[in-house]
């Protein structure tokens, strides 16, 4: 098995460390006891049992001493048993129990409980989807109603528009899920959209006590409304009219809006727990999803050790397609989760559409920002107002300049404007303080973190968020002007922003420091300012004091940009019913675009650079280019493991993995990981310096025209010379496979990774593939 290098070990430590740490302060115990999620060797099950829970109950009785002082038996401890994806069960064990279960025979791992955090109608224009030429991608299909997409979230308000059903064919009968009932949600509330609610809650409860049904349902209805919004997006029913205040009308349509949904609640007030996810997960594959989307993050941990990397295996084993986001950790590098290969890992970007508002200085120097604010009270565009800012100065916020609950003085803020500073606590929240205080209006200044990166929200009272270097300006003249002043305009909503796609400052950033040769994130869609159905039990801002009540609501995070690539999978799925989910993927990464509508290669929020597909993966997702790509990099679950044999894993490591227990490392991608078939090509050079050149293989796979001929073009290096053979891909029939080798030559050491890219040309299609050289830094 190939070492890791000691940078990648380095780094691994760091993240593994802060992974602990996250662990053990989200980790809940009760009566000492925690929930550990067991992977187990099905066919190590002795012959006297029947059934798997017998055995595992005897596991557990085994190291309970059969029954502990509570009276209890080994059932009582167990919440889950998983018997799909992968094969296992979640228990509640003592530190010292889950030690001594780590003994027994049959079990693989036992991981403890992960608390994971969500990642919070112009897209299907934006991406394309309502041109004219893109009709018969819309047209009516009877496989379109055949793909089901389980969504892993907060659950779902049925009675959105989003989810009604008119029109659509009988529920397949080869779908296996159900509607579980319970408080606010009946039978009747699932339909042919809806056709399956199921909610997971035993983790839990376990973790943190008894679900307060006052706060919350214990059904799958929807009160924090980011599940309704993550599963309109991926398969919302078309919606005329569809608008927030007024901002952002027209028709708000999912992905693919004949895809049904089925939606599995595992995300609480306080977190979505591993062993939840888990079971949602499994019970998803045995319902006949062939989409999951999972708008969710819990930090990084080695494959291993990843719960929700094995059981997305098993899903993927099972042909099901999972896209997972990003994370909202950027701009910061190596930020992202989620990162295993057979995860479709997805980053957020903005899209042309935006809403405009400005600030204008008592110096009469207008500055421009985004609001979503529509209240009773707005201020006199031609009126000057008392303009504050508490901080001590424009570089260095204070506690005192965030705006945080309770700090801001009434004597100092009633009837003014005051500049609050983005960060630590939520953007609308901050507002509320202000209005609480007195205050009349805010203006909201990104700091360096945010950089120029804009998110309108809907506020409480008159407020615009402005960028960094505008809230630098802004706030230097209200500390240097005796009688700093200002007034704020909303414009409304405007569309054909230049230039977009941007990379939004918050996307998660790579590199993937659990595998380098693997690039991650995988592609960028849409993720900022994104309208789509909401709860009818929560505001627009999430704020419990807030009254309003809406039916559409507009989100920003890549929880947004997720669903995008799920409902754009689960329509490449109802074209191409035989494709495997890498064969989709391949799809989404190869006919992704790098440059702006200004034609301009992408850029950075966060500092308006242009970015690398450390930022955006392989690009922007391309909808109609993505469902006839030409040529697919397929990869199978074979592949997938002996890429996990590159990964300095144990062969009982290895064993999560082997739900089907023939699975072996006799070939491991010649202990190069940079050898599986990715669709994007990592050449990564050791620290010894006489290692000059190196070669990595790939296999194409014609899904186009039976008969097409393809020509390479690759980008130039400085630090390297890159040579493809054959440099001409000859297909005479569809689904031939052809190979051919990159050899990375190195010309000079580069301190940096270089990027560049890979390109196969027909007559009728562009596959192209992003290219990451790194020399890592001699020992």
């Amino acid at each position: 098995m190939a070492n890791k290098n000691p940078l990648q070990k380095c780094f691994l430590f760091i993240i593994l460390s802060i992974n602990l740490i996250f662990l053990q302060a989200e980790t809940v115990q009760i009566s000492g006891k925690k929930t550990f999620v067991i992977h187990m060797d099905r066919s190590a099950m002795p012959s006297p049992y029947t059934n798997q829970l017998q055995w595992y109950s005897s596991k557990i009785n085994s190291v309970t001493q059969r029954k502990s002082q509570e009276g209890e038996e080994g059932n009582d401890r167990i919440l889950y048993t998983y018997q799909t994806a992968f094969h296992g069960l979640a228990a509640q064990l003592t530190e010292e129990e889950a030690e001594r279960l780590k003994e027994e025979d049959g079990v693989v791992a036992v991981i403890p409980e992960t608390r994971y955090e969500l990642h919070t109608t112009r897209s299907p224009t934006f991406l394309g989807l309502e041109r004219q030429e893109s009709e018969k991608v819309w047209a009516e299909r009877v496989t379109d109603h055949d793909v089901v997409v389980g969504v892993l979230d907060t659950g779902i308000w049925p009675e959105s528009e989003s989810f009604n059903d008119t029109g659509m064919s009988p529920v397949p009968s080869t779908w296996r899920g159900t509607c579980e009932t319970g408080k606010g949600f009946l039978k009747r509330n699932c339909n042919r959209k809806i056709v399956g609610a199921r909610v997971f809650y035993r983790g839990y409860e376990a973790a943190t006590g008894k679900i307060d049904e006052e706060l919350e349902y214990k059904s799958p209805r929807d009160k924090d409304g980011h599940g309704t919004h993550t599963a309109a997006t991926v398969a919302g029913s078309p919606v005329k009219g569809a608008n927030l205040f007024g901002f952002a009308y027209g028709t708000a349509r999912g992905m693919s809006p004949k895809a049904r949904v089925a939606a599995y609640k595992v995300c609480w007030v306080g977190g979505c727990f591993s062993s939840d996810i888990l079971s949602a997960v499994d019970q998803a594959v045995a319902d006949g999803v062939q989409v999951l989307s999972i708008s969710l993050g819990g930090g990084i941990s080695t494959y291993s050790r990843d719960s929700l990397s094995i059981a997305t295996f098993g899903a993927m084993e099972m042909g099901v397609f999972v896209s997972c986001s990003a994370g909202n950790g950027g701009p910061d590098p190596i930020s992202l989760t989620n990162v295993s290969p057979w995860i479709t890992t997805v980053g957020a970007s903005t899209m042309d559409r935006d809403f405009p508002a400005t600030v204008k200085l008592g110096t009469m120097r207008t500055f421009k920002g985004v609001s979503l604010y529509k209240g009773r009270a707005v201020l006199s565009k031609n009126k000057q107002y008392p303009l504050v800012y508490l901080g001590r100065n424009a570089s260095s916020p204070d506690p005192t300049s965030f705006c945080l609950d309770g700090a801001l003085d009434q004597r100092h803020v009633a009837g003014k404007i005051v500049i609050c500073d983005r960060g630590v606590s939520p953007r609308v929240q901050k507002g509320q303080v202000v209005k609480r205080a007195g205050g009349i209006g805010m203006i909201l200044t990104n700091t360096a973190t945010n950089g120029e990166e804009l998110v309108a929200d809907s506020h409480l009272l008159p407020a615009v968020a402005v960028g960094e270097k505008e809230g630098k300006l802004i706030k230097q003249y209200a500390m240097t002007s005796r009688k700093a002043t200002a007034t704020l305009e909303v414009l409304g909503t405007i569309i054909g922003i230049k230039p977009s796609p941007v990379v939004a400052a918050f996307s998660s950033r790579g590199p993937n420091f659990l595998s380098l040769e693997i690039l991650k994130p995988d592609l960028l869609a849409p993720g900022v300012n994104i309208l789509a159905a909401w709860t009818g039990d929560l505001a627009p801002s999430s704020l419990s004091s807030d009254p309003r009540r809406v039916k559409f609501n507009i989100l920003s995070g890549t929880s947004m940009s997720c669903p995008h690539v799920s409902g754009v999978a689960a329509l490449i799925r109802s074209r191409h019913p035989d494709w495997s989910p890498a064969a989709i993927k391949s799809a989404l990464m190869t006919t992704a675009y790098v440059h702006d509508n200004t034609l301009k290669p992408l850029t950075d929020a966060s500092g308006a650079a242009p970015s690398s597909p450390y930022d955006h993966g392989a690009g922007h997702i391309d909808p109609l280019k993505a469902i006839d790509p030409g040529l697919v990099y397929d990869i199978g679950p074979q592949d997938y493991f002996y890429f996990l044999c590159t990964q300095d894993l144990s062969p009982s490591q290895l064993k999560v993995f082997t739900k089907h227990s023939n699975r072996s490392c006799k070939h491991t991608l010649a202990k190069n990981p940079g050898n599986l078939n990715y669709p994007a090509i990592s050449a990564l050079f050791p620290e010894n310096t006489r290692v000059k050149s190196m070669t990595l293989r790939r296999t194409l796979t014609n899904v186009g025209p039976h008969i097409a001929s393809y020509k390479v073009s690759v980008s130039p290096f400085k630090g390297a010379s890159v040579t493809v053979q054959p440099k001409t891909l000859n297909f005479t029939t569809k689904h031939q496979k052809l190979s051919y080798t990159v050899t990375f030559t190195t010309r000079m050491r580069m301190k940096r990774p270089e990027f560049g890219g890979l390109v196969w040309k027909s007559t009728t299609h562009k596959v192209r593939s992003p290219i990451i050289i790194t020399w890592l830094p001699p020992l």
